[in-house]
Protein backbone atom coordinates (compact mmCIF):
# COMPACT_ATOMS: atom_id res chain seq x y z
CA UNK A 1 0.00 0.00 0.00
CA UNK A 2 2.61 2.38 0.85
CA UNK A 3 4.46 1.73 -2.38
CA UNK A 4 1.14 2.29 -4.52
CA UNK A 5 0.69 5.66 -2.45
CA UNK A 6 4.17 6.86 -3.81
CA UNK A 7 3.78 5.73 -6.67
CA UNK A 8 0.38 7.50 -6.97
CA UNK A 9 2.04 10.87 -6.63
CA UNK A 10 5.36 10.72 -7.76
CA UNK A 11 4.40 12.80 -10.54
CA UNK A 12 4.40 16.01 -8.31
CA UNK A 13 7.60 15.50 -6.57
CA UNK A 14 10.47 17.79 -6.95
CA UNK A 15 9.34 19.63 -10.21
CA UNK A 16 9.25 23.78 -10.48
CA UNK A 17 6.92 24.91 -12.57
CA UNK A 18 7.53 28.39 -14.15
CA UNK A 19 4.14 29.28 -14.95
CA UNK A 20 2.87 32.49 -16.80
CA UNK A 21 -0.12 34.04 -15.36
CA UNK A 22 -1.32 35.90 -18.48
CA UNK A 23 -1.66 40.32 -18.38
CA UNK A 24 -4.67 40.04 -15.11
CA UNK A 25 -7.50 38.78 -16.62
CA UNK A 26 -7.67 35.47 -14.91
CA UNK A 27 -9.35 34.02 -18.13
CA UNK A 28 -6.62 34.60 -19.48
CA UNK A 29 -4.57 31.63 -18.00
CA UNK A 30 -4.01 28.62 -20.30
CA UNK A 31 -5.38 25.49 -19.51
CA UNK A 32 -1.65 24.06 -18.60
CA UNK A 33 -1.03 26.39 -16.40
CA UNK A 34 -4.39 25.87 -14.51
CA UNK A 35 -3.67 21.87 -14.37
CA UNK A 36 0.11 22.95 -12.56
CA UNK A 37 -1.47 25.33 -10.11
CA UNK A 38 -4.14 22.31 -9.20
CA UNK A 39 -0.82 19.88 -8.69
CA UNK A 40 1.30 22.02 -6.99
CA UNK A 41 1.89 21.97 -3.09
CA UNK A 42 3.27 25.39 -3.05
CA UNK A 43 2.71 28.31 -4.83
CA UNK A 44 5.13 31.62 -5.03
CA UNK A 45 3.55 34.64 -6.85
CA UNK A 46 3.81 37.97 -7.15
CA UNK A 47 2.48 41.80 -7.56
CA UNK A 48 1.61 41.21 -11.17
CA UNK A 49 -0.12 37.82 -11.34
CA UNK A 50 -4.17 38.10 -10.45
CA UNK A 51 -4.64 36.25 -6.70
CA UNK A 52 -8.18 35.19 -8.13
CA UNK A 53 -5.68 32.79 -9.66
CA UNK A 54 -4.75 31.33 -6.34
CA UNK A 55 -8.39 29.54 -6.44
CA UNK A 56 -7.35 26.91 -8.58
CA UNK A 57 -4.41 25.37 -6.43
CA UNK A 58 -5.40 23.54 -3.59
CA UNK A 59 -6.81 24.95 -0.31
CA UNK A 60 -3.63 22.82 1.58
CA UNK A 61 -1.48 24.23 -1.12
CA UNK A 62 1.22 26.76 0.75
CA UNK A 63 0.99 30.08 -0.95
CA UNK A 64 4.04 32.58 -0.72
CA UNK A 65 3.89 36.14 -1.83
CA UNK A 66 7.06 37.46 -3.49
CA UNK A 67 6.48 40.66 -5.27
CA UNK A 68 6.19 44.22 -3.72
CA UNK A 69 7.01 44.88 0.12
CA UNK A 70 7.07 48.48 1.51
CA UNK A 71 7.65 51.06 -0.84
CA UNK A 72 8.00 49.69 -4.03
CA UNK A 73 10.67 46.99 -2.71
CA UNK A 74 10.92 43.71 -4.42
CA UNK A 75 12.16 40.71 -2.19
CA UNK A 76 15.75 40.02 -3.87
CA UNK A 77 16.03 38.13 -6.57
CA UNK A 78 18.71 35.55 -5.34
CA UNK A 79 16.30 35.02 -2.32
CA UNK A 80 14.05 33.76 -4.88
CA UNK A 81 15.60 31.83 -6.60
CA UNK A 82 17.00 30.32 -3.02
CA UNK A 83 13.42 29.90 -2.03
CA UNK A 84 12.16 27.82 -4.90
CA UNK A 85 15.22 25.55 -5.24
CA UNK A 86 14.59 24.45 -1.27
CA UNK A 87 11.31 23.62 -1.88
CA UNK A 88 11.60 21.60 -4.34
CA UNK A 89 15.00 19.72 -2.81
CA UNK A 90 12.26 19.20 0.05
CA UNK A 91 10.30 17.26 -2.56
CA UNK A 92 7.31 19.29 -3.85
CA UNK A 93 5.77 20.34 -6.97
CA UNK A 94 6.55 23.97 -6.92
CA UNK A 95 4.34 26.89 -9.08
CA UNK A 96 6.12 30.06 -9.81
CA UNK A 97 3.32 31.99 -10.73
CA UNK A 98 4.58 34.89 -12.82
CA UNK A 99 2.66 37.82 -14.44
CA UNK A 100 2.92 37.65 -18.19
CA UNK A 101 4.78 35.42 -19.94
CA UNK A 102 7.90 34.06 -17.53
CA UNK A 103 10.56 34.92 -20.40
CA UNK A 104 9.36 38.22 -21.55
CA UNK A 105 10.82 40.75 -19.43
CA UNK A 106 9.66 38.41 -16.44
CA UNK A 107 13.41 37.05 -14.84
CA UNK A 108 12.28 33.55 -15.82
CA UNK A 109 15.19 32.98 -17.90
CA UNK A 110 17.07 33.49 -14.34
CA UNK A 111 15.00 31.36 -12.35
CA UNK A 112 15.62 28.53 -15.00
CA UNK A 113 18.92 29.07 -14.93
CA UNK A 114 18.87 28.84 -10.83
CA UNK A 115 16.70 25.22 -11.06
CA UNK A 116 19.27 24.06 -14.16
CA UNK A 117 22.08 24.85 -11.64
CA UNK A 118 20.86 23.44 -8.88
CA UNK A 119 19.89 19.96 -10.76
CA UNK A 120 16.12 20.72 -9.96
CA UNK A 121 13.74 19.61 -13.10
CA UNK A 122 11.65 22.57 -14.21
CA UNK A 123 9.17 23.08 -16.87
CA UNK A 124 8.37 26.68 -18.19
CA UNK A 125 4.97 26.76 -19.09
CA UNK A 126 4.36 30.16 -21.56
CA UNK A 127 1.92 32.65 -20.69
CA UNK A 128 -0.20 34.84 -22.80
CA UNK A 129 2.45 38.35 -22.30
CA UNK A 130 0.70 41.69 -21.80
CA UNK A 131 2.83 43.24 -24.09
CA UNK A 132 0.17 42.03 -26.87
CA UNK A 133 -3.20 41.51 -24.56
CA UNK A 134 -3.28 44.86 -22.69
CA UNK A 135 -2.85 46.66 -26.28
CA UNK A 136 -5.76 44.26 -27.36
CA UNK A 137 -8.05 45.05 -24.36
CA UNK A 138 -7.43 48.96 -25.29
CA UNK A 139 -8.45 48.14 -28.85
CA UNK A 140 -5.08 48.70 -30.16
CA UNK A 141 -3.45 45.44 -32.77
CA UNK A 142 0.20 45.51 -32.51
CA UNK A 143 0.51 44.66 -36.16
CA UNK A 144 -1.78 45.69 -39.01
CA UNK A 145 -1.77 44.72 -42.36
CA UNK A 146 -1.39 48.36 -43.68
CA UNK A 147 0.11 50.07 -40.33
CA UNK A 148 2.51 47.86 -38.70
CA UNK A 149 4.12 45.52 -40.56
CA UNK A 150 7.00 44.81 -37.43
CA UNK A 151 6.90 45.09 -33.45
CA UNK A 152 9.58 45.61 -30.34
CA UNK A 153 8.60 44.19 -27.10
CA UNK A 154 11.24 46.89 -25.26
CA UNK A 155 11.48 46.92 -21.27
CA UNK A 156 11.29 50.57 -19.94
CA UNK A 157 13.48 49.54 -16.95
CA UNK A 158 16.74 48.50 -17.52
CA UNK A 159 18.79 46.60 -15.24
CA UNK A 160 20.83 49.35 -13.19
CA UNK A 161 23.50 47.44 -12.03
CA UNK A 162 24.81 47.37 -15.95
CA UNK A 163 27.54 49.92 -17.16
CA UNK A 164 26.04 51.41 -20.17
CA UNK A 165 22.14 50.84 -21.98
CA UNK A 166 21.81 48.35 -24.49
CA UNK A 167 18.77 49.86 -25.59
CA UNK A 168 19.35 50.70 -29.49
CA UNK A 169 17.53 54.25 -29.72
CA UNK A 170 18.61 55.10 -33.41
CA UNK A 171 16.97 51.53 -34.52
CA UNK A 172 13.75 52.02 -32.46
CA UNK A 173 12.90 55.39 -33.20
CA UNK A 174 13.40 54.74 -37.00
CA UNK A 175 11.18 51.97 -36.93
CA UNK A 176 7.91 52.43 -38.52
CA UNK A 177 6.70 49.52 -36.63
CA UNK A 178 4.69 49.18 -32.82
CA UNK A 179 7.41 49.82 -30.09
CA UNK A 180 5.86 48.40 -26.88
CA UNK A 181 7.49 49.55 -23.63
CA UNK A 182 6.82 47.93 -20.52
CA UNK A 183 7.41 48.68 -16.92
CA UNK A 184 8.10 52.13 -18.70
CA UNK A 185 5.46 54.29 -16.31
CA UNK A 186 8.42 56.02 -14.31
CA UNK A 187 11.25 56.43 -17.22
CA UNK A 188 8.53 57.67 -19.66
CA UNK A 189 9.90 60.98 -20.10
CA UNK A 190 13.48 59.84 -20.66
CA UNK A 191 11.62 56.84 -23.39
CA UNK A 192 9.98 60.14 -25.09
CA UNK A 193 12.91 61.97 -24.95
CA UNK A 194 15.30 59.69 -26.47
CA UNK A 195 13.05 58.94 -29.30
CA UNK A 196 12.22 62.48 -30.19
CA UNK A 197 16.17 63.07 -29.93
CA UNK A 198 16.67 59.95 -32.48
CA UNK A 199 14.21 61.47 -34.85
CA UNK A 200 10.86 60.09 -34.05
CA UNK A 201 7.97 62.67 -35.36
CA UNK A 202 6.72 64.20 -32.38
CA UNK A 203 3.11 63.74 -33.84
CA UNK A 204 3.25 59.57 -32.93
CA UNK A 205 0.87 58.64 -31.51
CA UNK A 206 1.27 56.72 -28.18
CA UNK A 207 -1.37 55.03 -25.69
CA UNK A 208 -0.20 54.67 -22.17
CA UNK A 209 -2.47 51.56 -20.35
CA UNK A 210 -2.66 51.00 -16.91
CA UNK A 211 -3.79 47.67 -15.03
CA UNK A 212 -4.70 46.45 -18.42
CA UNK A 213 -7.34 43.09 -18.53
CA UNK A 214 -8.40 44.32 -15.68
CA UNK A 215 -12.20 45.80 -15.02
CA UNK A 216 -10.02 48.81 -13.84
CA UNK A 217 -8.12 49.60 -17.07
CA UNK A 218 -7.85 52.87 -18.01
CA UNK A 219 -6.00 54.12 -20.94
CA UNK A 220 -4.65 57.61 -22.37
CA UNK A 221 -4.06 58.43 -25.71
CA UNK A 222 -1.90 61.37 -27.10
CA UNK A 223 0.68 61.73 -28.88
CA UNK A 224 5.05 61.94 -27.98
CA UNK A 225 4.72 65.97 -27.85
CA UNK A 226 1.81 65.43 -25.01
CA UNK A 227 1.38 61.86 -23.50
CA UNK A 228 4.08 62.48 -20.60
CA UNK A 229 2.08 65.19 -19.32
CA UNK A 230 -1.08 63.47 -20.07
CA UNK A 231 0.07 60.19 -17.85
CA UNK A 232 0.90 62.80 -14.93
CA UNK A 233 -2.34 64.13 -15.21
CA UNK A 234 -3.76 60.74 -14.85
CA UNK A 235 -1.74 60.33 -12.41
CA UNK A 236 -0.44 56.65 -13.76
CA UNK A 237 1.57 54.18 -12.09
CA UNK A 238 2.47 50.83 -12.53
CA UNK A 239 2.05 48.38 -13.92
CA UNK A 240 1.63 50.40 -17.08
CA UNK A 241 2.12 49.28 -20.62
CA UNK A 242 3.30 52.14 -23.04
CA UNK A 243 2.39 51.58 -27.20
CA UNK A 244 4.19 54.04 -29.85
CA UNK A 245 3.09 53.88 -33.17
CA UNK A 246 0.31 54.00 -36.04
CA UNK A 247 -1.79 51.25 -34.73
CA UNK A 248 -2.66 53.54 -31.59
CA UNK A 249 -5.27 55.34 -34.11
CA UNK A 250 -7.45 52.03 -34.60
CA UNK A 251 -8.17 52.44 -30.65
CA UNK A 252 -11.00 54.94 -31.76
CA UNK A 253 -12.78 52.27 -33.88
CA UNK A 254 -11.74 48.72 -32.27
CA UNK A 255 -12.28 50.09 -28.27
CA UNK A 256 -14.31 47.09 -27.75
CA UNK A 257 -13.40 46.13 -23.84
CA UNK A 258 -14.16 49.90 -22.30
CA UNK A 259 -16.85 50.35 -24.25
CA UNK A 260 -18.73 47.16 -22.76
CA UNK A 261 -21.68 48.93 -20.47
CA UNK A 262 -20.59 47.58 -16.64
CA UNK A 263 -16.87 48.66 -17.70
CA UNK A 264 -14.89 49.54 -14.54
CA UNK A 265 -17.86 48.57 -12.29
CA UNK A 266 -16.73 46.73 -8.99
CA UNK A 267 -19.85 44.45 -8.29
CA UNK A 268 -20.13 42.52 -5.08
CA UNK A 269 -21.92 39.05 -5.74
CA UNK A 270 -23.19 37.84 -2.38
CA UNK A 271 -24.22 34.12 -3.76
CA UNK A 272 -23.06 30.63 -2.52
CA UNK A 273 -19.18 29.79 -3.26
CA UNK A 274 -20.51 26.86 -5.81
CA UNK A 275 -22.69 29.36 -7.81
CA UNK A 276 -21.24 32.72 -7.63
CA UNK A 277 -19.22 31.80 -10.63
CA UNK A 278 -22.52 31.94 -12.64
CA UNK A 279 -23.18 35.64 -11.84
CA UNK A 280 -19.80 36.31 -12.37
CA UNK A 281 -19.48 35.28 -15.45
CA UNK A 282 -22.03 37.04 -16.58
CA UNK A 283 -21.14 40.29 -15.20
CA UNK A 284 -17.18 39.77 -16.45
CA UNK A 285 -18.81 39.29 -19.92
CA UNK A 286 -20.55 42.68 -19.36
CA UNK A 287 -17.01 44.49 -18.51
CA UNK A 288 -17.54 44.30 -14.81
CA UNK A 289 -15.04 43.43 -11.92
CA UNK A 290 -16.91 40.57 -10.08
CA UNK A 291 -15.88 40.44 -6.25
CA UNK A 292 -17.15 37.35 -4.58
CA UNK A 293 -17.61 37.38 -0.88
CA UNK A 294 -20.09 34.23 -0.48
CA UNK A 295 -22.23 34.99 2.37
CA UNK A 296 -24.01 31.68 2.41
CA UNK A 297 -22.82 27.55 2.37
CA UNK A 298 -24.86 25.51 1.57
CA UNK A 299 -24.70 22.13 3.75
CA UNK A 300 -26.17 18.58 4.44
CA UNK A 301 -28.93 18.54 6.63
CA UNK A 302 -28.65 17.80 10.22
CA UNK A 303 -30.18 14.65 9.40
CA UNK A 304 -30.72 13.05 5.97
CA UNK A 305 -34.02 10.46 7.89
CA UNK A 306 -36.76 12.78 6.52
CA UNK A 307 -35.64 12.97 3.48
CA UNK A 308 -34.62 9.50 3.29
CA UNK A 309 -38.05 8.24 4.06
CA UNK A 310 -39.73 10.93 1.65
CA UNK A 311 -37.73 8.19 -0.91
CA UNK A 312 -38.98 5.40 0.04
CA UNK A 313 -42.30 6.72 -0.05
CA UNK A 314 -41.91 8.60 -3.46
CA UNK A 315 -44.05 6.22 -5.34
CA UNK A 316 -47.08 7.49 -3.53
CA UNK A 317 -46.44 11.35 -3.58
CA UNK A 318 -48.87 12.86 -6.89
CA UNK A 319 -46.84 15.91 -6.81
CA UNK A 320 -42.67 16.77 -6.31
CA UNK A 321 -42.32 20.48 -6.00
CA UNK A 322 -38.79 21.47 -6.25
CA UNK A 323 -37.94 25.62 -5.46
CA UNK A 324 -34.11 25.90 -6.18
CA UNK A 325 -31.25 24.12 -8.03
CA UNK A 326 -29.82 23.39 -4.26
CA UNK A 327 -33.21 21.61 -3.25
CA UNK A 328 -32.92 19.39 -6.87
CA UNK A 329 -29.14 18.55 -6.39
CA UNK A 330 -29.77 17.65 -2.44
CA UNK A 331 -32.94 15.22 -3.34
CA UNK A 332 -31.44 13.90 -6.51
CA UNK A 333 -28.02 13.29 -4.85
CA UNK A 334 -29.33 11.62 -1.87
CA UNK A 335 -31.89 9.94 -4.30
CA UNK A 336 -28.86 8.10 -5.91
CA UNK A 337 -26.92 7.46 -2.73
CA UNK A 338 -29.93 4.93 -2.56
CA UNK A 339 -29.34 3.53 -5.64
CA UNK A 340 -32.03 4.69 -7.67
CA UNK A 341 -32.95 6.88 -10.20
CA UNK A 342 -35.62 9.11 -12.06
CA UNK A 343 -38.23 5.64 -12.57
CA UNK A 344 -38.73 6.80 -8.96
CA UNK A 345 -40.76 9.19 -10.16
CA UNK A 346 -42.83 7.37 -12.17
CA UNK A 347 -46.17 8.29 -10.52
CA UNK A 348 -45.55 12.01 -9.70
CA UNK A 349 -45.71 15.43 -11.59
CA UNK A 350 -42.51 17.42 -10.96
CA UNK A 351 -42.98 21.05 -11.13
CA UNK A 352 -40.09 23.32 -10.79
CA UNK A 353 -40.15 27.56 -9.46
CA UNK A 354 -38.02 28.72 -12.67
CA UNK A 355 -36.14 27.93 -15.59
CA UNK A 356 -32.79 27.42 -13.57
CA UNK A 357 -34.45 24.73 -11.70
CA UNK A 358 -36.09 23.11 -14.36
CA UNK A 359 -32.50 23.35 -16.21
CA UNK A 360 -30.87 21.75 -12.97
CA UNK A 361 -33.85 18.46 -12.56
CA UNK A 362 -33.24 17.75 -16.84
CA UNK A 363 -29.97 17.85 -16.06
CA UNK A 364 -30.72 14.49 -13.69
CA UNK A 365 -33.30 13.36 -16.19
CA UNK A 366 -36.27 14.69 -14.81
CA UNK A 367 -38.24 16.31 -17.44
CA UNK A 368 -41.00 18.89 -15.39
CA UNK A 369 -44.33 18.88 -15.64
CA UNK A 370 -44.90 22.77 -14.64
CA UNK A 371 -42.58 25.64 -14.71
CA UNK A 372 -44.68 28.82 -13.48
CA UNK A 373 -44.40 32.17 -15.19
CA UNK A 374 -43.73 34.07 -12.08
CA UNK A 375 -40.48 32.20 -10.68
CA UNK A 376 -41.53 32.24 -6.51
CA UNK A 377 -43.92 30.51 -4.70
CA UNK A 378 -46.86 32.90 -5.53
CA UNK A 379 -45.85 31.91 -8.92
CA UNK A 380 -46.50 27.99 -8.12
CA UNK A 381 -49.80 29.04 -6.35
CA UNK A 382 -51.51 30.52 -9.16
CA UNK A 383 -50.30 27.70 -11.11
CA UNK A 384 -51.54 25.23 -9.18
CA UNK A 385 -54.73 27.19 -8.45
CA UNK A 386 -56.99 25.82 -11.53
CA UNK A 387 -55.86 21.91 -10.48
CA UNK A 388 -58.00 20.43 -7.70
CA UNK A 389 -55.20 19.32 -4.85
CA UNK A 390 -58.17 18.23 -2.76
CA UNK A 391 -56.41 15.29 -1.06
CA UNK A 392 -53.25 15.35 -2.99
CA UNK A 393 -49.70 14.09 -1.67
CA UNK A 394 -46.92 16.66 -2.56
CA UNK A 395 -43.57 16.43 -1.09
CA UNK A 396 -41.50 19.80 -1.14
CA UNK A 397 -37.49 18.90 -0.75
CA UNK A 398 -35.78 22.66 0.25
CA UNK A 399 -33.46 24.46 3.00
CA UNK A 400 -34.32 24.29 6.30
CA UNK A 401 -34.68 28.08 6.48
CA UNK A 402 -37.58 29.28 3.64
CA UNK A 403 -40.39 30.79 2.97
CA UNK A 404 -43.74 29.16 4.72
CA UNK A 405 -46.19 30.93 1.92
CA UNK A 406 -46.22 27.54 0.00
CA UNK A 407 -46.79 24.77 2.00
CA UNK A 408 -49.52 26.22 4.02
CA UNK A 409 -51.15 27.81 1.27
CA UNK A 410 -51.21 24.42 -0.63
CA UNK A 411 -52.81 23.06 2.72
CA UNK A 412 -55.39 24.98 2.85
CA UNK A 413 -55.89 24.16 -0.95
CA UNK A 414 -56.27 20.91 0.37
CA UNK A 415 -53.06 18.85 -0.01
CA UNK A 416 -51.45 16.70 2.01
CA UNK A 417 -48.02 18.31 1.58
CA UNK A 418 -44.65 17.18 3.48
CA UNK A 419 -41.72 19.18 3.60
CA UNK A 420 -38.48 17.81 4.20
CA UNK A 421 -34.77 19.59 4.66
CA UNK A 422 -32.28 18.15 1.92
CA UNK A 423 -30.21 21.24 2.70
CA UNK A 424 -29.54 24.38 4.99
CA UNK A 425 -27.83 27.55 3.84
CA UNK A 426 -25.57 29.15 7.08
CA UNK A 427 -23.42 32.11 7.56
CA UNK A 428 -19.82 31.02 6.65
CA UNK A 429 -17.04 31.35 8.79
CA UNK A 430 -15.85 35.15 7.91
CA UNK A 431 -15.62 38.39 9.06
CA UNK A 432 -16.82 41.53 6.98
CA UNK A 433 -13.34 43.44 7.74
CA UNK A 434 -11.74 42.95 4.34
CA UNK A 435 -15.12 43.37 2.98
CA UNK A 436 -15.41 46.39 4.63
CA UNK A 437 -11.81 47.38 3.33
CA UNK A 438 -13.34 47.31 -0.39
CA UNK A 439 -15.89 49.65 0.44
CA UNK A 440 -13.49 52.27 2.12
CA UNK A 441 -11.58 51.71 -1.44
CA UNK A 442 -14.21 52.30 -3.47
CA UNK A 443 -13.54 49.03 -5.01
CA UNK A 444 -17.68 48.30 -4.87
CA UNK A 445 -20.07 50.28 -6.96
CA UNK A 446 -22.51 47.64 -7.14
CA UNK A 447 -24.09 45.23 -4.15
CA UNK A 448 -26.13 41.90 -5.76
CA UNK A 449 -28.63 40.20 -3.99
CA UNK A 450 -30.07 37.04 -5.04
CA UNK A 451 -32.08 35.52 -2.20
CA UNK A 452 -33.18 36.56 1.48
CA UNK A 453 -30.67 34.93 2.95
CA UNK A 454 -27.86 36.33 1.08
CA UNK A 455 -29.03 39.82 2.30
CA UNK A 456 -29.49 38.76 5.81
CA UNK A 457 -25.88 36.98 6.60
CA UNK A 458 -24.28 40.04 4.51
CA UNK A 459 -25.79 42.26 7.36
CA UNK A 460 -24.38 39.71 10.36
CA UNK A 461 -20.84 40.49 8.46
CA UNK A 462 -20.89 43.69 10.06
CA UNK A 463 -20.78 43.84 13.46
CA UNK A 464 -21.76 47.68 13.70
CA UNK A 465 -24.94 48.17 11.87
CA UNK A 466 -24.55 51.94 11.59
CA UNK A 467 -20.84 51.63 9.72
CA UNK A 468 -22.43 49.18 7.25
CA UNK A 469 -24.99 51.45 6.49
CA UNK A 470 -22.57 54.47 6.22
CA UNK A 471 -19.91 52.21 4.23
CA UNK A 472 -22.76 51.00 1.62
CA UNK A 473 -24.39 54.55 1.18
CA UNK A 474 -23.07 55.07 -2.04
CA UNK A 475 -23.83 51.31 -3.58
CA UNK A 476 -26.36 50.79 -5.87
CA UNK A 477 -28.27 47.92 -4.71
CA UNK A 478 -29.73 45.69 -6.63
CA UNK A 479 -31.91 41.82 -5.99
CA UNK A 480 -33.11 39.38 -8.09
CA UNK A 481 -36.84 39.72 -7.47
CA UNK A 482 -39.65 41.55 -5.15
CA UNK A 483 -38.77 39.34 -1.79
CA UNK A 484 -35.42 39.47 -1.52
CA UNK A 485 -36.14 43.21 -1.92
CA UNK A 486 -38.71 43.43 0.47
CA UNK A 487 -35.69 41.83 2.61
CA UNK A 488 -33.20 44.32 2.40
CA UNK A 489 -35.56 47.15 2.70
CA UNK A 490 -35.95 45.54 6.47
CA UNK A 491 -33.18 45.88 7.28
CA UNK A 492 -32.50 49.48 6.28
CA UNK A 493 -30.83 49.52 2.92
CA UNK A 494 -32.54 51.28 0.13
CA UNK A 495 -33.23 48.93 -3.22
CA UNK A 496 -32.20 50.49 -6.35
CA UNK A 497 -32.86 47.45 -9.10
CA UNK A 498 -35.38 45.02 -9.15
CA UNK A 499 -35.09 41.93 -11.89
CA UNK A 500 -37.94 42.02 -13.58
CA UNK A 501 -37.82 38.04 -13.25
CA UNK A 502 -36.45 35.84 -10.77
CA UNK A 503 -33.42 34.84 -12.69
CA UNK A 504 -29.77 35.36 -12.69
CA UNK A 505 -29.30 36.91 -16.78
CA UNK A 506 -32.54 39.15 -15.37
CA UNK A 507 -30.87 40.30 -12.37
CA UNK A 508 -27.56 41.29 -14.99
CA UNK A 509 -29.67 42.91 -17.83
CA UNK A 510 -31.12 44.96 -15.15
CA UNK A 511 -27.80 46.23 -13.87
CA UNK A 512 -26.70 46.97 -17.20
CA UNK A 513 -30.41 48.93 -18.22
CA UNK A 514 -29.59 50.86 -15.12
CA UNK A 515 -25.89 51.25 -15.66
CA UNK A 516 -26.80 52.38 -19.21
CA UNK A 517 -29.31 54.71 -17.98
CA UNK A 518 -27.03 56.30 -15.52
CA UNK A 519 -24.21 56.99 -18.60
CA UNK A 520 -26.52 58.30 -20.73
CA UNK A 521 -27.78 61.19 -17.56
CA UNK A 522 -23.92 61.62 -17.07
CA UNK A 523 -22.81 65.14 -17.89
CA UNK A 524 -20.20 65.73 -19.91
CA UNK A 525 -16.49 66.30 -18.94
Amino acid sequence: MGRHNRMGTSHKRAHVYLVGAGPGDPKLLTLRGKECLELADVVFYDHLANPELLKHASVHAERIYVGRKGRGSYRDQQSINMLLVSKAQDGQCVVRLKGGDPFVFGRGGEEAEAMADAGIPFTVVPGVTAAIAVPAYAGIPVTHRTLASTVAFVTGHEDPMKPESAMEWPRLASSEGTLVFLMGTKNLPNIVDRLLQEGKCATTPVAAIRWGTYARQHTVVGTLADIVEKVREAKFSPPTVIVVGEVVRLRDRLNWCESRPLFGKGILVTRPREQAPALSHLLAEQGAEPIECPTLEICPPDSWVPVDEAIQELSTYDWIIFTSVNGVQAFMGRLWFHHKDVRSFANAKVCCIGPRTEEEANRWGLVADLVPTIFQAEGILEALGGIDLKGRRILIPRAKVAREILPEQLREMGAVVRVVHGYQAIPPHATGEPLADHFRNQDIQYLTFTSSSTVKNFCQLFADRQEMHELTQHATVACIGPITAKTVEAEGLSVDIVAAENTVPALVDAIVAHATKSQDKAPYS
